[in-house]
């Protein structure tokens, strides 16, 4: 069994949820689809006020037909302006004055409260818009001065502060439970229909992030092992880990430098790709750990960062499986691949190494002389030192291949694995 050191850290995790890239792309195009909404939702709005400028100039009311009528102008003007300049600021802030001004100054000029049938309504608009389009600190802003313009109207209205000017007078046909009707249906729906856009952003936003974050788990998940990555995004700083009992598997195919060249690069690439991903098949299928690939190279670990008892035993049974797996693969290069497959067993050390790319890497002794069994290995055969024979001698047959020199060990006794003993089953987990 193995042994866990952590150290924590006063960092936060190093895993970011999505990457800053996206974030800035998911911000861009947002931001451009609440000023293409801005752009609908004026023109809109300009349209109706087109609508009840025309309506009070039919009813004869030239003053107040005025004002939403030199709104709707004002608001097409800064729709060009911003279409010409670019400057969408200046085009925001213009909106969403008028837009808070002249519902207020129409009501006041009608009269007041009643007799404009509640028009100041409209002035809500703004605060709300502030919010979608600004955000809530601009927002606070704009709702203040909408609450302090309706409470100075209010004291115009009941006579407290003085007009100034006289009211206009209406026709004799009463619209004003019209013009109420309107003039609570119509700011009722725009912020209804603005607030329902910015909750389905919001809504797809989130979507879009839960789905960057399911992506960058996944290849969270392709270099790093589960149980690490669950810690790493628990906000731990360090992971290092020793172990006590431990195998490790190199594979390397003989004379690749030269059959590499002889091939091209495209064969090459799709040659590696076909037998690295039957490699991790194995390798999953065996509950095992592949750490990385070289080239050529592939390495496994057995034991970690789960520990096992028959971590060794794992180890060749997978390794059996990769030779076979070569020996029998429908693949017009088959009978010129291979495989030199080398394994040790012992104490290990194991962490994650990096923050920007993270390597989940294993260390010690016993790795460097799996690296030797491989490298001073046959080709076809699997290679084993005496740590690993005395663990798995039991279920495989090993064929001694005797004292070969290991640079920089010396003299090592080593096994060949020639298969599983009768009645010996594969340790192949669920």
């Amino acid at each position: 069994m193995g042994y866990t050191k952590r150290v924590n850290t006063s960092l936060s995790s190093p895993l970011p949820v999505v990457s800053d890239a996206v974030r800035v792309s998911e911000r861009a195009e947002r931001e451009q689809q609440y000023q293409d909404l801005l752009i609908t939702s004026s023109t809109i709005i300009a349209l109706l006020a087109l609508l009840w400028g025309l309506i009070y100039l039919y009813t004869g009311a030239v003053v107040a037909g005025a004002i939403p009528l030199l709104y709707a102008a004002l608001s097409f003007v800064s729709i060009g302006y911003y279409a010409l300049t670019g400057r969408y600021h200046l085009f925001r802030f213009i909106q969403l004055l008028v837009t808070l001004l002249f519902p207020a100054a129409l009501m006041l000029v009608l009269g007041g409260f009643i007799n404009s049938s509640g028009v100041i309504l409209w002035s809500l608009t703004s605060p709300v818009g502030a919010m979608l389009f600004a955000g809530r600190r601009q927002a606070t802003g704009w709702f203040a001065a909408f609450i302090i313009l309706v409470v100075f109207a209010g004291l115009m209205d009941a006579g407290v502060v003085p007009l100034g000017v006289a009211p206009v007078s209406l026709p004799s046909v009463d619209l004003t439970t019209t013009f109420f009707i309107m003039n609570i249906v119509g700011p009722s729906v725009v912020v209804f229909l603005l607030l329902a856009y910015s909750t389905r952003q919001r809504e797809r936003s989130r979507e879009l992030l839960l789905l960057e974050q399911a992506k960058s788990e996944q290849l969270l998940l392709n270099v790093l092992p589960q149980t690490i990555a669950a810690r790493l995004k628990a906000g731990e700083g360090t992971i290092a880990e020793c172990y006590d009992e431990a195998s490790i598997l190199f594979a390397d195919i003989a004379g690749f430098t030269p059959l590499s060249a002889e091939l091209g690069v495209e064969c090459v690439v799709e040659l590696l790709n076909d037998i690295h991903s039957a490699f991790d098949a194995i390798v999953k299928r065996h509950g095992l750990e592949k750490i990385r690939t070289i080239g050529d190279g592939y390495m496994v670990v057995s034991g970690v960062p789960t520990p096992r008892h028959d971590h060794a035993q794992a180890l060749v049974d997978a390794a059996l499986e990769m030779l076979a797996f070569v020996r029998n693969w429908p693949s017009p290069h088959a009978a010129r691949i291979r495989h030199r497959i080398g394994i040790n067993s012992g104490a290990i050390m194991a962490g994650v190494i990096g923050r920007a790319k993270f390597s989940y890497d294993v260390w010690g002794d016993p790795v460097n002389v799996a690296s030797r069994m491989e490298s001073s290995g046959l080709p076809d055969c699997i290679q084993i030192s005496e740590r690993t024979y005395e663990l798995v001698k039991d279920a495989f047959v090993c064929r001694p291949r005797g004292t070969i020199d290991i640079k920089g060990k010396g003299q090592m006794r080593t096994w060949l694995v020639e298969g599983r003993r009768r009645g010996q089953g594969l340790g192949i987990r669920d």
